[in-house]
C-alpha cells in the first residue's frame, strides 16, 4: 500500500513539473533566462566597485544556463551611466562619493554602484520601408558592422526587426553574429510604410523579461509614417522595460548622397524625425548618431561600444513610492567636482507595481 501511493505521489509530481512546460526550440543558441517584469539581474560577471547604503536582500535563483541571475525582492530602479571626458573617452576612476543622484530634485543614497561588465541582450530595429530606398545598402552595412563590432563573443545576444508597414521579428535572441547578420542581407527589397513607433514598443516588450542590460538599436532615417503607437507610448514602454535606446539615423547619409550636403534642405530633412530620436536617446541614456560615411559609422560604432562597456550602474531602491503605481520620478546625475563632462543617464523611470 505504501509502495502504491508513493508511485502516486511521484505520478503526481512528474505531471505537475511539465504542465507549462514549453517545447525546446529546435534552434541550440541559447536563450536568455526570464525575470520578472522590471527587475534588472546583474550577474557576477559585474565587476563591483563600490557598495554603500542600505538594500534588500537578494534571493538567489537558479537558473538554465547556470548564470548567478539574482532576484531582487523590492523595487530595484537600474541607472545605466555613461561619463565621457572632453575628448569622448569614457571615465573608469569614479568612486560612489563621486556621484549625486537626484530623484524629482532631491538627493537620495545609492544602493550600490557598479562598474557593469553583464551581458547586454539587445534588440536591432532595421527600417526596410520603402523611404530607405537610397540608403539601403549603408543601412545593412551599418547593421552588419554594429554586430561584428559591439557584440562580444559568447556573451551578448541580439534578436532582430525589421520595420517596414509592419514590424516582424527576424530573428530571435541569439549569440550567433553571422546569423544574424545573414538575416539583414536575406531582407527583401525595401517597400512599404514606417511603423517605427509600434516597432520600438514590440521591441521593449520583447526584452523586458529577460536578465541582462536591454538596449535597443535604431537604424533607420527615424521618419515614421504609419503607426498605432504614439511617440509617448512607446518611450513609456522602452523606460518601463528599463531599455536604453541608441539611434544610426541614416538621414545625414541620405542627405549627403542627394545634395552633397550632411544637412540637406527643409524639403528633405525630416526635423520631426530627429526630434522624436533625440528625445528617445536623451530619455533613455543612449545616444543619436548621424553618420555620413564608412570613418563616421566606425567611430559611432566605437562609441556605443565604449558605452555599452565602460558604463556604471547605479542601484537605487525607493523607500516612499508605494502606493503611486504609474507615476513618473525624474532621475538627474550628477559627478562632483569635474567639469567638461558629457553624462548620459536615462531621465527617469514610471513607478512600477511592487
Amino acid at each position: 500500500m505504501k509502495f502504491a501511493f508513493l508511485i502516486i505521489l511521484l505520478a503526481v509530481a512528474d505531471l505537475s513539473a511539465q504542465s507549462g512546460r514549453v517545447k525546446p526550440s529546435e534552434d541550440p543558441t541559447p536563450r536568455p533566462t526570464p525575470q520578472r517584469p522590471g527587475n534588472y539581474s546583474p550577474t557576477n560577471e559585474r565587476s563591483r566597485v563600490v557598495v554603500a547604503g542600505k538594500r534588500p536582500t537578494p534571493t538567489p535563483t537558479p537558473t538554465d544556463n547556470e548564470e548567478d541571475v539574482i532576484k531582487v525582492d523590492s523595487t530595484l530602479v537600474p541607472i545605466p551611466v555613461s561619463v565621457i571626458d572632453e575628448n569622448g573617452r569614457a571615465l573608469r576612476d569614479l568612486r560612489l562619493s563621486d556621484i549625486e543622484l537626484f530623484i524629482d530634485g532631491k538627493p537620495v543614497e545609492i544602493g550600490e554602484m557598479t562598474r557593469s561588465d553583464s551581458p547586454v541582450r539587445l534588440a536591432m530595429l532595421f527600417d526596410n520601408s520603402g523611404s530607405v530606398l537610397v540608403a539601403r545598402n549603408f543601412e545593412i552595412e551599418a547593421a552588419a558592422r554594429f554586430f561584428q563590432r559591439v557584440l562580444r563573443p559568447d556573451k551578448d545576444m541580439a534578436a532582430l526587426f525589421s520595420v517596414s508597414t509592419v514590424t516582424r521579428l527576424e530573428q530571435p535572441l541569439t549569440i550567433d553574429r553571422e546569423q544574424l547578420i545573414r538575416a539583414i542581407r536575406g531582407f527583401p527589397p525595401p517597400e512599404g510604410a514606417t511603423a517605427l513607433m509600434d516597432g520600438i514598443q514590440l521591441a521593449a516588450n520583447y526584452l523586458k523579461d529577460v536578465a541582462g542590460r536591454r538596449v535597443i538599436v535604431i537604424v533607420s532615417d527615424g521618419d515614421d509614417t504609419k503607426t498605432d503607437t504614439t511617440f509617448e507610448r512607446a518611450l513609456r514602454t522602452a523606460q518601463l522595460a528599463n531599455c536604453q535606446i541608441f539611434i544610426v539615423q541614416t538621414t545625414g547619409f541620405e542627405n549627403f548622397i542627394r545634395t552633397g550636403s550632411r544637412s540637406g534642405n527643409a524639403n528633405i530633412r525630416s526635423l520631426a524625425a530627429e526630434r522624436r530620436m533625440e528625445s528617445f536617446a536623451n530619455q533613455t541614456g543612449g545616444a543619436v548618431f548621424m553618420p555620413i560615411d564608412q570613418r563616421e559609422l566606425d567611430l559611432a560604432f566605437d562609441q556605443i561600444s565604449a558605452d555599452l562597456s565602460e558604463q556604471y550602474v547605479l542601484s537605487y531602491y525607493p523607500d516612499d513610492d508605494k502606493g503611486k503605481t504609474g507615476e513618473f520620478r525624474q532621475i538627474e546625475v550628477r559627478v562632483k567636482n569635474r567639469t567638461g563632462l558629457t553624462i548620459r543617464a536615462r531621465k527617469g523611470y514610471y513607478v512600477s507595481m511592487r
